[in-house]
């Protein structure tokens, strides 16, 4: 009979260690409320290198768009509203994708980078002859460092991805849940980020006439938002069952709103002055069900894979479970 026993690993108690390649590596983690990072000097210079060139290019367009958020007319003000979110989100996108070898993320980093020059596309088109000129040198850096940030995303998406198999350790079914635990993560994010722009582009830009009463409503909103995100990651942290159905409940009068704000700028269109507003109402109207849509998807699986061990492997040696 063939010996099988250098396939597994060794007991402890006989002075041998397991195999690294059968279990998780959680010493060399670093724990945070999000899971677990890589330490900073684990990192390939190259990934090191770009990961400071994006943080650092990503201030500087933050300071540009605050400063441009003085003196500037409704529209330009909505925009550039929409689009320091947008540059703050990136932030978080890039560094929990590059520390945690998250794909979901730095796929919702490109997500955002090709919005944002979407969004700059679209507005230089729209400009007149006079004002081009002005920003015309603004508009391709954008474009230029927007396609370097598209391209050295995609190329660390399409790399070596471990930290599945670090958390998880060799049994698949935990790798699995792992990953979709990080979709989840990623689409609760995404989703925050399309609800705090739709109503930002809804409360400023005049996309239609709004009372007072709905204005406190989509001041309400913004909160809820942020309550429900919250939510949603204490459950899906703790696999809280009960929690991920108040979370599914909390997402209900969204789904409504958007629908309401449909049909609301169906019937009113072309009165808010700007058809590129109103389209940019609509398609992040779309987006935002998109994305809930495969975050119920998700999230199902994820509910589903609850009390199997995945939870015990992220924490359990960082002392945050009792094992």
């Amino acid at each position: 009979m063939e010996d099988h026993s250098s396939l597994f690993p060794q007991n402890n108690d006989s002075g041998e260690h397991p195999m690294p390649n059968l279990t998780p590596r959680h010493q060399e983690l670093i724990p945070t409320p999000f899971g677990p990072i890589k330490p900073w000097a684990e990192l390939p210079w190259q990934i090191k290198t770009y990961f400071c060139i994006a943080i650092i290019s990503l201030l500087c367009v933050l300071g540009l768009t605050i400063v441009n958020l003085v003196n500037q007319r409704n529209e330009d003000f909505t925009v550039s509203l929409i689009q320091l979110i947008g540059i703050v989100f990136c932030i978080y996108y890039v560094t929990r994708g590059i520390l945690q070898e998250n794909r979901q993320e730095l796929i919702a980093f490109v997500l955002a980078i090709l919005l944002e020059m979407i969004r700059s596309i679209v507005n230089f088109s729209v400009m007149s002859k006079d004002v081009k000129p002005n920003v015309q040198a603004r508009f391709i850096v954008i474009l230029l460092v927007g396609l370097f940030h598209v391209i050295c995303a995609l190329c660390l998406v399409l790399g070596q991805n471990m930290m599945a198999f670090r958390v998880g350790g060799a049994l698949e079914s935990l790798q699995l849940q792992y990953s979709r635990m990080s979709l989840c993560f990623s689409l609760l994010t995404f989703d925050l980020q399309a609800q705090l722009c739709l109503s930002v582009l809804v409360l400023f830009s005049g996309v239609y006439k709004i009372s007072t009463l709905h204005s406190i409503i989509l001041g309400i909103g913004l909160f809820w938002a942020c309550l429900k995100v919250t939510v949603g990651i204490i459950a899906i942290i703790n696999e809280l069952k009960p929690l991920i159905w108040i979370f599914v409940l909390q997402n209900l009068p969204e789904i409504v709103y958007l629908v309401y704000l449909l049909y609301k700028i169906s019937i009113e269109w072309g009165e808010g002055g700007s058809l590129t507003l109103e389209a940019a109402a609509v398609f992040g109207s779309f987006i935002s069900v998109v994305i809930k849509s495969v975050l119920f998807w998700s999230l199902f699986h994820v509910y589903r894979s609850f009390g199997q061990g995945l939870q015990e492997r992220m924490f359990s040696s960082y002392g945050r479970i009792d094992s």
